[in-house]
């Protein structure tokens, strides 16, 4: 299992339409096959960056969704609301204390 972390920046006006949009296919992304969590964060001193943390079963599963029609759908209406170039990450987690 892998974590895939991305950070997303927003026009400030272009919040509200992300979110409304994001409460509607988070369950779509959240049960894609291979999926087993997904999270979104807000950043506490710049409110127009967002992260979203996804837990994979393999870089497999990841890629299929990147190619399927749901992820065309949801990228061709994010990427219109962005002010910067957005960033991602596939880590490891190597610790975990709770």
């Amino acid at each position: 299992m892998f974590i895939r972390i991305v950070k997303m920046s927003f026009h400030e006006e272009n919040i509200p339409a992300f979110l409304e949009n994001f409460e509607i296919i988070k369950d779509k992304i959240r049960n894609a096959q291979g999926n087993r969590l997904l999270e979104l964060y807000q950043d506490k001193t710049n409110k127009c960056i967002f992260f979203t943390y996804s837990y994979w079963e393999t870089e497999e599963d990841l890629e299929n969704y990147r190619q399927s029609e749901l992820f065309n759908e949801v990228w061709a209406f994010t990427k219109k609301l962005f002010n910067d170039k957005p960033e991602a990450w596939s880590v490891n987690k190597l610790v975990s204390l709770q």
